[in-house]
């Protein structure tokens, strides 16, 4: 197993777990059923957007059962230590921004590995980290992040860009991928300790 194999498996991981946990916060755990789905379109919604946007078949979660491994793993995880998971107030947020961090060097690795020009890969690495995030704070209710004024799909940008820089330049890619998830996890924690965000603009 290749180093972004179990990256990709960590961050299939961590959104299960951080859909699970917002499912848990909106009060739905009484329907199993409901926190499952949750977790599941958190973890698998970006990448599945990007796998058809770049027409890659069958789809990674369907040619490959580890991702339903590894999803209900993070469910069950979840609901099994729901009390004490729910009292750290801070989980949903840092595991989200693991989550984004990981799936944005993925989906620019798969874009790029698929031949599309860098600013699509930049694009697309975007698409996968904060799409399955949509679709979460959607289903519960909640107005997602990137219409917020966090500094959240920003923080993919800068790590996409420097993700796609430095390959340009023949950096490892190992040594690229978890010095710019590295990247996005500290800009994104920086932005929100300091309430930092970009210019609004009114019409």
């Amino acid at each position: 197993m290749s180093l972004p194999y179990y990256i990709d498996m960590i961050g299939v991981l961590v959104f299960a777990i951080s859909g699970a946990l917002a499912a848990a916060d909106k009060k739905m755990y009484q329907d199993i059923f409901g926190v499952f789905f949750t977790g599941f379109i958190s973890a698998i919604g970006g990448g599945t957007l990007r796998d058809v946007t770049l027409g890659v078949y069958p789809l990674a979660w369907v040619k490959n059962i580890d991702y339903l491994v590894f999803i209900t793993l993070g469910v069950l995880l979840t609901v099994i230590f729901k009390k004490a998971i729910l009292k750290l107030h801070k989980v949903i947020f840092f595991l989200d921004t693991i989550g984004i961090g990981v799936y944005t060097i993925l989906g620019v690795q798969k874009s790029l590995q698929h031949g599309v020009n860098p600013f699509a890969a930049i694009i697309l690495g975007m698409i996968s980290a904060v799409f399955g995030g949509v679709i979460r704070d959607t289903l519960i209710n909640e107005l997602p992040l990137i219409f917020q004024k966090e500094i959240y799909a920003t923080a993919c940008m800068a790590g996409a860009v420097v993700y796609v820089l430095l390959d340009y330049y023949g950096i490892h890619t190992d040594w690229n991928a978890i010095g710019c998830i590295l990247l996005i996890i500290i800009v994104r924690l920086i932005a929100v300790k300091y309430q930092l965000s970009l210019p609004k603009i009114n019409f």
